[in-house]
């Protein structure tokens, strides 16, 4: 049942958001479920639904921020983890679990000769770049304009840039995302405008000797799930190569795209690679894999360790278990079902935009996808921006998706489970297409 908002008092998520304003900073512990006039409070997942405290349920084409590739309480894994959990759920000592996980996953893709577990992809992320600069002795990284590779101080330098300070198109500045970070963390890191192997060469020759690894999002999130070109990608690694450094993919969220990843799309292989979301089956996990010689600055027995590197819950057997059921379910079948189900989705969503001639395009891959308020495709970060006019349509479109049962990531972005079916599809794309023409009207009308 709905809850009757006339009276917010009343309403279960408003009084808990009112105990959690007294213990949370603005009431939340991620920034990404607060909500006006407040946050709605989950209580169960089943499958591709969630129920709220209210009682309402959605369909979740977020799938908390693309980490549940198999939906909410999978049988299979909630016994997995249950059975676990009456052994014991963090040791000071290493389990088989992390073992036959870390075979589990080495055998999916050709580049991954070791594997080192952490706790989330921002940790992973980080443990790629310090592991680069460990063993090239460098200390600068190379990342793309605008692309959201998680909170480590490097990694995050140009997410947030905006017109007013993101600089000269061919050489884009260096944008801190948090005011105090250090001035030391923009200098050692060179942005690239994507998908421009040109300025890349240019920009990465001016520091080549300084330069530890290039990092890049084969298909990221901040520009739109747009695919890295063949071309980009054989520069970056040819310059790697020349030059001695790392070519570092972030397979957080796009692993989810192949069975060796979005990495299998390219005829060439990176050094490392950061994964993280799903491959965790629904708990904390992030790893590390690459190249044994790479990989080897981890290794504690080496007398002269250049990189000592631990974590209390890294490769606790709850993450590892949960993982390792989920990619076990996750196999080529279950791929070519949710990346069909993604394509129909595309397809289905750009005629719908078409058939009430909104401006509007939806892009992405597999299982991945963004609705953008634009006439045509973004190519880049700056052409994914979305101003300020717009940013306030992606907002009520978000909004009226959420009061019409499908919950999307806050960008008006999505990632599929496997238990979706067309039926999902067919209530997402009849919601964006009223959501859609609600945003046409209120623009006309000047009231958004």
């Amino acid at each position: 049942m709905n809850a009757d908002a006339s009276d917010k008092s009343e309403i279960p998520s408003a009084r808990l958001y009112a105990r959690a304003k007294q213990v949370l900073p603005g009431g939340v512990s991620r920034n990404t479920v607060f909500r006006r006039p407040h946050p709605v409070y989950a209580v169960r997942g089943n499958g591709c639904r969630v129920t709220d405290l209210e009682d309402v349920e959605r369909i979740d084409f977020s799938n908390n921020m693309a980490s549940l590739i198999h939906g909410h309480a999978h049988p299979a894994i909630v016994s997995a983890v249950s059975e676990q959990l009456q052994r014991g759920s963090a040791f000071a000592l290493g389990t088989e679990a992390e073992v036959i996980f870390a075979e589990q996953l080495c055998a999916r893709a050709p580049g991954f000769e070791k594997i080192r577990f952490v706790n989330s992809g921002t940790e992973a992320v980080m443990t790629a770049l310090k592991a680069a600069r460990a063993f090239t002795d460098r200390p600068k990284i190379a990342k793309v304009e605008g692309a959201y590779h998680g909170a480590y101080d490097y990694a995050e330098v140009s997410q947030t840039a905006k017109p007013a300070n993101w600089g000269d198109p061919q050489n884009p500045a260096c944008v801190p995302v948090a005011k105090g970070t250090p001035a030391g963390a923009l200098k050692d890191v060179v942005v690239l405008p994507f998908n421009n192997p040109d300025c890349a060469l240019e920009l990465l020759n001016q520091h080549a000797d300084e330069i530890a690894c290039v990092l890049i999002d084969p298909l990221p999130h901040r520009v739109g799930f747009i695919w890295a070109e063949d071309e980009f990608v054989t520069v970056l690694h040819e310059w790697t190569r020349q030059h001695g450094a790392l070519l570092v993919f972030d397979e957080v969220i796009t692993f989810r795209c192949n069975f060796s990843g979005a990495q299998q799309r390219y005829s060439v292989r990176p050094d490392l690679t950061a994964l993280g979301k799903m491959i965790g089956g629904g708990f904390p996990v992030g790893a590390v894999a690459g190249r044994d010689d790479v990989m080897c600055v981890l290794d504690p027995t080496r007398d002269d360790l250049p990189y000592p590197h631990s974590g209390t819950f890294s490769a606790n057997p709850i993450s590892m278990v949960a993982g390792s059921v989920a990619m076990q379910l996750f196999d080529q079948d279950a791929i070519d079902q949710v990346n069909a189900l993604g394509d129909s989705l595309r397809q289905r969503m750009t005629e719908a935009i078409r058939s009430i001639n909104a401006d509007a395009c939806v892009t992405g891959d597999a299982s991945l996808f963004r609705l953008h308020l634009k006439p045509q495709p973004p190519t880049d970060f700056r052409s994914c921006y979305a101003g300020p006019d717009e940013a306030r349509q992606l907002r009520v479109l978000v909004d009226h998706l959420f009061d019409n049962g499908v919950t999307v990531i806050n960008t008006c972005s999505g990632a599929l489970s496997t238990p979706m079916t067309e039926r999902d599809i067919d209530h997402l794309v009849d919601v964006v297409k009223s959501g859609l023409a609600r945003v046409k009207s209120l623009a006309n009308e000047s009231t958004i």
